[in-house]
Formats: structure tokens, sequence, C-alpha cells
């Protein structure tokens, strides 16, 4: 298995949001009222960006959820398994751990979590503005991001929300678009 060059990583890949639920959902329901003490993010160095294929680590008074979406519709979630201390080893690329890389992110640090959601997407707005989605659309005859799950935490005065980016991690600050249908844990 895959480790994406994360020492003890051990993704365990899910692809509907009933096992999603059924797996995750009680511990996630239990993150609600923690604090987010820390966010954890790959960071590509050599290009001085985000290195979105890797894990994102939310660290809610130490219980940490690791996030990580790959192929299509695959999602990961583990728990506690990472330690951002320890390098990431992936050859041809330079990647260190970085903590709260995005300015929504350090916004949000220190505060209560309100509610932990999955958001899942429902229909075909993806192809709006992208290109070569259409063609693809039309090649496989519906929207290939059906049905994907991403994770949201609420705040009381913002969200995050990991979401599967077609094969890599998203990030988003937004509440759900129309696009995405809201499934509460509590």
């Amino acid at each position: 298995m895959f480790d994406f060059g994360i020492a003890g990583y051990r993704p365990a890949w899910l692809d509907r949001r009933s096992d999603i639920v059924q797996e995750h959902g009680q511990r996630l329901r239990g993150l609600a009222g923690r604090t987010l003490t820390r966010v954890w993010t790959v960071w590509d160095l050599r290009n001085d960006k985000w290195f979105c294929d890797c894990p994102v680590l939310f660290d809610f008074d130490g219980k940490q959820v690791e996030i990580n979406h790959h192929r299509l519709n695959d999602l990961s979630l583990t728990w506690n398994t990472i330690d951002p201390t320890f390098p990431v080893r992936w050859p041809g690329f330079d990647l260190q751990w970085c903590p709260e890389p995005f300015p929504g992110l350090q916004a949000l640090r220190g505060l209560p979590l309100k509610a932990a959601e999955l958001l899942e997407w429902t229909d075909r707005d993806v192809a709006q503005g992208n290109a070569g989605i259409p063609e693809l659309l039309e090649w496989t005859g519906g929207d290939v991001a059906q049905g994907n799950a991403g994770i949201s935490f609420a705040f009381e005065t913002g969200r995050v929300t990991v979401f599967n980016a077609l094969d890599e991690n998203g990030v988003s600050f937004d509440p759900p678009s129309p696009s995405q249908r809201s499934h509460s844990l509590h």
C-alpha cells in the first residue's frame, strides 16, 4: 500500500457516504466542542506551494483526524497515525509539513468546533467554467464527481472543507454550494 512518503501512514479508502458515516461518524461527531489547535499540510519547498496529494491533518486538542482524497472518489480518514515532525519522503520532491499555510486556517485556530459534516457532491455544476469537464461528462455519461464526500468543519465564525479535487485534496472556506448536500453528523 502506498504511504504517500509518510512514516506509519496507512490510508483506509472508502468511497460511499454510508461507509464513511458507519466507520467514522461517531468519532467525527465526538470532535464537536473541541478546540482546533493545529492544521498541517505538506508543502512543496521547490515550488513554494501546497502539495495537495498528501493528507491534511486537523488536531482538535490532541485528537488528530487525517483527511486524504485519491482517485475520483476515494476518501481516507485516519486518526492519530501521522507525526508531522517526521519528514515526508517522496522521490523527486522536496516536501515538508507546514502548519496553517492558508490565512483561512489561521483564522479558525483556537476556535471550538461547532459541528463536523459530510458534504456530498450531487449535481453537474462542476462543468461550469472548467475546460475539458463537459467532454468528460459526455464521454462517461454522467458527473464523475457524483457522490464524492468532503469533510467539513463548521465553527461559529467560519468553516473549512477538505474535498475531492479529482485525484487530490482541495480546501474551501466557503459554505456548501448548491451542488453539495450537507449531511450533519450531530
